[in-house]
């Protein structure tokens, strides 16, 4: 593998490693059911990863990691996500493999410096990736963190009206 080394410019602007964490979770869903050959997945990999640095094109934030979120969310939910169908139309792949292979329902967020996944509608959000952020951004709470936060620890205002 030849990494090109270009100007690095700002923070982080490419999104490699994100990139590279959700295709290799992917990937590793399809390779557990050994349907699949070795290098069938390596085909699969690099169509995921060009077709989504093509989606995230435009829709990449290093300063604002949640902008765009939901449309760089890769999900199934009883319906396949269109940019994984596509990659793995090109090992040969019907729809029909891929509901096998693939779980039913699949959230797997990637997002700049963070790359996390559910399985299932009420599963826990598990973190494939972390980058560390550069420390402007550690003020802001994502919506999953919150919802994280939520169920373990009541809000300081609830306690408060509970026990006056």
């Amino acid at each position: 593998m030849s990494h090109r080394h270009g100007p690095r410019r700002g923070p982080r602007a490419d999104m490699v490693p994100e990139i590279a964490a959700a295709v290799g979770f992917v990937s590793s869903l399809l390779r557990t059911r050994g349907c699949v050959s070795e290098q069938q997945l390596q085909v699969f990999s690099g169509a995921l990863r060009e077709a989504l640095a093509e989606h995230y094109k435009h829709h990449w934030f290093p300063e604002k990691p949640f902008k765009g979120s939901g449309y760089r969310c890769i999900r199934i939910n009883h319906k396949m996500d269109p940019i994984i169908s596509k990659a793995a139309s090109q090992i040969g792949l019907s729809l029909p493999q891929l509901y096998q292979l693939l779980p039913s329902e699949l959230t797997l967020w990637v997002d700049p410096y963070e790359v996390s996944y559910r399985i299932g509608e009420d599963g826990s959000i598990c973190v494939l990736y972390e980058a560390s952020k550069p420390p402007s951004s550690y003020g802001m709470l994502t919506c999953k963190n919150q919802m994280m936060l939520g169920r373990t620890s009541p809000s300081k205002n609830y306690i408060m009206t509970v026990s006056s």
